[in-house]
């Protein structure tokens, strides 16, 4: 597993939490930074399946 895989998916943990602390707080930057940081890690989550699919379809060849 790629380790973008791994990292993505703790930014998107973490971005939902700061998102659901900005909306009970109110606190709209916080709720916006959270929503950023989950979207930066479905991006790295997505980019590490994908190493991940080139690599399995590598060693599928060989």
């Amino acid at each position: 597993m790629d380790n973008d895989r791994i990292k993505g998916a703790a930014k998107e943990v973490k971005g939902n939490i700061k998102e659901a602390v900005g909306k009970v707080t109110g606190n709209r930057q916080t709720e916006a930074e959270g929503k950023v940081e989950k979207t930066v890690g479905k991006v790295q989550r997505n980019v590490g399946e994908a190493k991940d699919e080139v690599r399995d379809a590598f060693k599928d060849k060989k």
